[in-house]
């Protein structure tokens, strides 16, 4: 599944002149700018039809409309008995009305029995409401609904619903209606179950199911794989060698691309190789919708993430007036041009820049109107000024309070700092123009979480 079609042929290299960030070079990109490129070559996925439990975490491209009301029957919300109104009416702990048991209703059933004058139907929960009943006394309301005898009397009639006969005294009155699920109560046929757009939870999963799809026509999740660069990058749970640190990226931005809505395939590190980078992308283009890598877009002698894409032409590598993640790359790779983003490879840079780049991407390839984080205006708290390079946008990890409207920041500004990252639940926005933040001054915040 790819977000635009494939050329005759083509190899990892493809067609240059596909290149869609081709333009003018320059020295510093914004960050809007950067996005509105992202944004531009990325389209939705084409529709598929899936099963309901393939569907969950989809987004539905169809008016679903109710095809039978729900509930489809009148039906008793209570383990009780099936009677009519008049039959109760007045009736008293000292004075009970007493009616003859017909018989058992159980949920599922059918040949119903019919409640005439002076009898009543015992009837589970969710049962169909018999012929003639006008309403549903509980058990608790009658004398069934009292010691031991009485509760295994419930328990057989739910195991044998052909049993019948015998009394019951009912001490209570009950209203016409009364513990009744009106058929259609929930919805009616023809009704709108779901519009175009809703994103496929649980609660929509089981609305779906209970008004008989088996399936539904979404747009699938998009498939992202996550690849991070760097021969000094150990898998975690293996022993550390001198100079060698664990990779963390990979885990955290596959964890990302979940919580956006994708199905993620992390990679393991791969080493500072041309060649072996260019196979590994070539392998794991089968099964991408979007590529996401980690490290190696900067200018250092083995930053082999732009040496390799850059050769390719249709990669292109920019500095974006932002901290952090000034290095960033983007565009697209194989004969079906599928998007790539090339991420910094400091923890908080991929991070920020997976937030701000790839998850609006995600969102779109999903076909979805809402594509970022919420942003709140939020009053700074913290103990000094914050400062700020003039000419960026700057991101720093903060701490959101909802209950009195302010932001504490977590942690420095430097981009290895991940233990503040995973204490913080927001992103605090310095912009351009700004080149310090006083406490008590209102900023933008990026919600996380």
């Amino acid at each position: 599944m790819s977000s635009s079609a494939a050329p005759e042929s083509g190899d990892l290299s493809g067609d240059a002149s596909a290149d869609p960030c081709a333009g003018p070079s320059r020295d510093l990109w914004s960050v809007d700018e950067h996005l509105d490129d992202i944004l531009a070559a990325v389209s939705p996925l084409e529709p598929i039809e899936l099963q309901l439990p393939e569907a969950q975490g989809c987004v539905l491209v169809e008016d679903v409309t109710v095809p039978v009301a729900l509930p489809p029957f009148d039906n008793s919300s209570m383990d009780g008995y099936a009677v009519r109104v008049a039959d109760v009416a007045g009736a008293t702990d000292e004075f009970p009305a007493v009616l003859t048991v017909i018989g058992d209703v159980a949920a599922g059933a059918d040949g119903l029995p019919v409640v005439g004058p002076g009898q009543a139907a015992r009837i589970m929960t969710g049962a169909p409401l018999p012929p003639g009943a006008e309403a549903v006394v509980p058990v608790e309301w009658t004398d069934g609904g009292t010691g031991e005898g009485a509760a295994s009397g419930m328990r057989a009639a739910s195991a044998a619903p052909e049993a019948a006969g015998g009394e019951v005294r009912v001490h209570r009155p009950a209203e016409a209606r009364a513990h009744v699920r009106a058929r259609g109560s929930d919805v009616q046929a023809g009704d709108l179950a779901l519009e175009a757009g809703t994103v496929l939870g649980p609660p929509q999963i089981g609305l779906l199911a209970a008004i008989g799809r088996a399936t539904v026509r979404v747009r699938p999740r998009p498939r992202v794989v996550v690849l991070s660069t760097g021969s000094e990058l150990v898998q975690p749970g293996e022993e550390l060698g001198e100079g060698q640190i664990y990779d963390s990226n990979s885990f955290a931005l596959a964890a990302a691309a979940r919580d956006a809505g994708a199905i993620a395939y992390r990679v393991g590190a791969v080493a500072d190789d041309a060649d072996t980078l260019r196979a590994t992308i070539e392998d794991q283009l089968i099964r991408a919708d979007l590529l996401v890598t980690t490290g190696g877009v900067s200018v250092g002698a083995y930053d082999v993430v732009k040496e390799t894409l850059t050769a390719d032409g249709r990669v292109d590598f920019r500095k974006l007036a932002m901290q952090p993640g000034k290095p960033q790359g983007f565009g697209t790779i194989g004969p079906e041009h599928t998007p790539l983003l090339a991420l910094p490879g400091n923890p908080v840079s991929s991070y920020v820049s997976f937030e701000l780049f790839v998850r609006p991407a995600i969102r779109a390839l999903m076909g979805l109107d809402d594509l970022h984080r919420p942003r709140v205006r939020a009053v700074l708290k913290a103990d000094k000024a914050l400062s700020s390079p003039a000419g960026r946008r700057q991101f720093l990890r903060g701490t959101y309070d909802a209950e009195s409207g302010t932001v504490t920041p977590v942690g420095g500004a430097g981009s290895h700092l991940i233990a503040a990252l995973a204490h913080a639940n927001a992103l605090l926005v310095v912009p351009e123009e700004a080149t310090g933040m006083e406490p008590g001054h209102e900023l933008d915040v990026v919600l996380l979480g």
